[in-house]
């Protein structure tokens, strides 16, 4: 399973926690196991970044009655609907992404120019849904790329959690999307080794709360769009 891309809303999901990967075939279908490796111990200083951002946006009453509550199309079958699944991993701006396991996706962004190098991020994504809310989590997230590129995954570890839930209040539906993103940078390289961790955490945050700021948002109205067109469809499938 693969898409190709143009950009992507969360080509941001920072790097690292090493994960290696081994495959064994089970019943003819190729299993992969992820498996988290420890940041380096150098004993450098380490800046530990943060930023977060809470959406709430109405999901639109529609004409034919169908909207975001329970009964048919609701927002929570679409989340469980493989197009559900393809809205929330944004596979339009993907290079391309496979199926690890059941609800575990590898997505590779198309790759950013770095100074001198040429950088492919690697995502490993874990979508879980239910009837009541979906997360979705990063599990891994490493450059790919030279040797000297791939050195840095060693460097740094990064986390996301994306959680996503619904209500009705007062007869009108909300989506509510619930973002966090933390990354740990160890600070090794002159002169930055030199200075307070302060300084590097705080434009850090600054530029990084910056970043969910604009991007969260775009994430949301792109979701529901997605399930607008979704409804759609099966109204096309299914008169």
């Amino acid at each position: 399973m693969a898409a190709a891309a143009k950009y992507s809303p969360f080509q941001s999901h920072l790097p690292r926690e090493v994960f290696n990967s081994r495959t064994r075939k089970r019943n003819g279908c190729v299993k992969v196991s992820v498996k988290k490796e420890k940041l380096s111990e150098s004993g450098a200083k380490r800046a530990n970044l943060s930023a977060g951002k809470n959406e709430r946006i109405k999901i639109p009453n529609r004409s034919d009655g169908v909207n975001g509550g329970s009964g048919s199309y609701s927002i929570s079958e679409f989340f469980s609907h493989p197009s559900g699944i393809e809205a929330l991993l944004n596979t339009r701006a993907l290079q391309s992404y496979q199926s690890l396991d059941s609800n575990l996706y590898r997505c590779v962004l198309p790759q950013l120019q770095l100074l001198n190098f040429r950088v492919a991020p690697v995502l490993d994504l874990q979508v879980t849904p239910s009837s009541e809310d979906c997360l979705v989590e990063m599990l891994s997230c490493k450059f790919e790329g030279s040797e000297v590129v791939e050195r840095q995954n060693e460097h740094f570890s990064a986390s996301m959690k994306n959680h996503i839930t619904w209500e009705t209040i007062d007869t009108e539906q909300f989506l509510n999307v619930d973002v966090k993103l933390n990354l740990v940078l160890e600070i090794y390289t002159q002169p930055f080794a030199l200075l307070p961790i302060s300084a590097v955490e705080g434009p850090g945050n600054i530029m990084m709360q910056t970043l969910v700021d604009k991007l969260v948002p775009l994430l949301v109205q792109q979701l529901l769009q997605n399930y607008e067109e979704w409804i759609l469809q099966q109204q096309i499938l299914i008169p």
